[in-house]
C-alpha cells in the first residue's frame, strides 16, 4: 500500500543577521533518507517528538509536499504527480484541521463531500447510514459544524474521510484534545474498521494510549531518520526497559533476595522488583513463591512512554558520540 525508498525532504530557511543587512540561508533536512513499506491491512503507528519529521512524512504520503529525493508510492501512485487519483484511494484526518464546512450542518457537509468524490447516491446512503450508526452521528447530523464539540467534529471528520470507502486511512493526531469517552469511541471505530474492512491505517499521535490499544507495528522517527520499525514488545526490549513485579508478601520484612532481580522499592509488605530483559518472569515468580509467602503478585510491562523516551535518549547519545 505504501512504499518509501531513500526519501528526503529539505527546506530552506532564510534569516537576517541582526548586525548586517545580508540574509543567511540554512538548509534543514526534515526527513533524511527514510525507507519503509506498509502492506494492505496493516495498522501502523508513526511516532516521534515535535520536529522529528512526522508531519512532513504524512504530507509527502498525501501529495501535499513533494520529496526532495527518493521515491514515494502510495496505492501504486506517485502522490505529488497524481494527487487527484490518489485522493480517491485515501482518507485523511488532521486532528487540528477539519475538512467540513464550518457553517453548514454536518449532514450537508457530508453531502457535498459525496459530490466531490462523485460517490453514487445509493452507495452514499448506505455508507452514511453505517457510519452514522457506528460513530453515533445521529443526534448532531443537523447541527452546524461550528456548534459541534471537538469529539463530535472529529467523528464527523472520520465519516467524511471514509464516505468514498478508501482502502487507506491516514490519521494525524485524530484524538488530540478529546475526552475519555470520545477517545474510546474513535479508537473502537478504527479498530473495527481495520479488523472488519481490512482498511490500512497509518496513525501519528502523541497519545501513546492510541498506540498500545490499536497498533501492531510501530515506527519511530527521530531527527528525520527512522529509529525503530517493529512490534511493541521488541520496542520495549530494544529500549532496555525493565518489567516490574509488584509483590505483596504475607508480612513486612527485608527486601527479597533473588538471583538477578533488583528491589526497586519497599513499602511494608509490598515490594517492587525489577526483572531484567531476557529473564523469564515465570521463572522469577516460581523462585519467589518457593522461597517466600506471597499474598498477591502482579506483572507490569514497561510503560510505552518510558520506552520511547529511552529510545530517544539512546539515539541522542549515539549522535553526540559521533559528533
Amino acid at each position: 500500500m505504501i512504499e518509501m525508498r531513500d526519501v528526503s525532504r529539505t527546506f530552506v530557511i532564510r534569516s537576517r543577521d541582526g548586525r548586517r543587512l545580508r540574509r543567511s540561508r540554512t538548509v534543514v533536512r526534515a526527513v533524511d533518507g527514510i525507507s519503509f513499506t506498509i502492506g494492505a491491512g496493516e495498522f501502523v503507528g508513526y511516532l516521534g517528538p515535535n520536529g522529528a519529521g512526522k508531519s512532513t512524512t504524512i504530507k509527502m504520503l498525501t501529495g501535499i509536499l513533494a520529496a526532495s529525493a527518493g521515491s514515494v508510492r502510495v496505492a501504486g501512485l506517485d502522490p505529488a504527480r497524481q494527487r487527484t487519483a490518489l485522493a480517491r484511494r485515501i482518507g485523511v484526518v488532521f486532528g487540528q484541521r477539519t475538512t467540513l464546512w464550518w457553517d453548514l450542518p454536518l449532514r450537508d457537509s457530508l453531502t457535498l463531500i459525496r459530490h466531490l468524490y462523485r460517490v453514487d447516491a445509493a452507495a452514499h446512503r448506505a455508507r452514511l447510514a453505517e457510519l452514522t450508526e457506528v460513530l453515533d452521528l445521529g443526534p448532531f447530523l443537523g447541527t452546524p459544524v461550528r456548534q459541534l464539540s471537538l469529539g463530535q467534529r472529529m467523528r464527523g471528520d472520520l465519516a467524511a474521510a471514509l464516505l468514498h470507502d478508501p482502502p487507506l486511512l491516514v490519521l494525524d493526531e485524530p484524538t488530540i484534545g478529546l475526552d475519555v469517552i470520545s477517545k474510546a469511541t474513535v479508537r473502537g471505530f478504527l479498530e473495527r474498521r481495520n479488523a472488519e474492512q481490512g482498511t490500512t491505517v497509518v496513525l501519528t499521535t502523541h497519545d501513546l494510549g492510541d498506540i498500545e490499544r490499536l497498533c501492531r507495528r510501530v515506527m519511530v522517527i527521530d531527527h528525520g531518520r527512522l529509529a525503530y520499525d517493529g512490534g511493541l514488545d521488541r520496542l520495549r526490549a530494544t529500549a532496555g526497559a525493565q518489567r516490574v513485579l509488584v509483590v505483596d508478601l504475607a508480612r513486612p520484612g527485608e527486601p527479597v533476595d533473588l538471583p538477578g532481580v533488583s528491589v526497586m522499592r519497599v513499602e511494608g509488605p509490598r515490594q517492587w522488583l525489577a526483572i531484567p530483559q531476557g529473564s523469564s518472569a515465570a521463572a522469577v515468580i516460581a523462585e519467589l513463591t518457593g522461597r517466600y509467602e506471597v499474598r498477591d503478585i502482579a506483572l507490569r510491562e514497561p510503560d510505552i512512554e518510558d520506552v520511547i523516551t529511552r529510545l530517544y535518549r539512546a539515539g541522542r547519545g549515539s549522535r553526540e558520540a559521533v559528533q
